[in-house]
């Protein structure tokens, strides 16, 4: 059975997201989503809000699984059995810093990263831009899956 992990922060779980959930899906058989838990960052959910959210997004789905982590996500990636980290790209800045990202998960553990463009409708989309939008009272459910 061929896994790929999706991490991230998901503060929030966007539509771009769930996109690169089911681009995966075609190439995987399963999909575990790791949400990370980094003390650095201001959450406006905790961990476990935001698994039990996006558990609830693919209820009935076996082939997508969600976890906490608060290690390495090549140490994850070990624990699931994970043959590739998927990731998404919407930029050029995101592409650099997936690079190294990438580089180094595959120096230290062998996993290699699959990128995946972003969908132009979904490129400008951001779990920081949703975050500032609902600050100010905006609706950001059109944004969400």
């Amino acid at each position: 059975m061929k896994t790929a992990l999706f991490t991230g922060t998901f503060d929030p779980f966007t539509i771009g997201h769930a996109d690169i959930v089911e681009r995966a899906l075609k190439l995987f058989d399963r999909v575990v989503i790791g949400v990370g838990v980094n003390e650095r960052k201001q959450c406006r959910q905790t961990a476990d809000e935001r698994v039990e959210t996006i558990r609830g997004i693919y209820a009935g789905n076996q082939a997508v699984s969600v976890v906490a982590y608060s290690d390495l996500t090549i140490d994850l990636a070990r624990r699931e059995q994970a043959t590739a980290i998927v990731r998404g790209v919407r930029s050029v800045k995101d592409f650099e810093y997936e690079r190294e990202q990438a580089e180094m998960n595959r120096r230290l553990s062998g996993v290699e990263t699959l990128l995946f463009f972003a969908d132009p409708q979904f490129s400008s989309i951001s779990s920081s831009i949703l975050r500032e939008l609902e600050h100010f009272g905006r609706d950001i459910k059109p944004f969400l899956p």
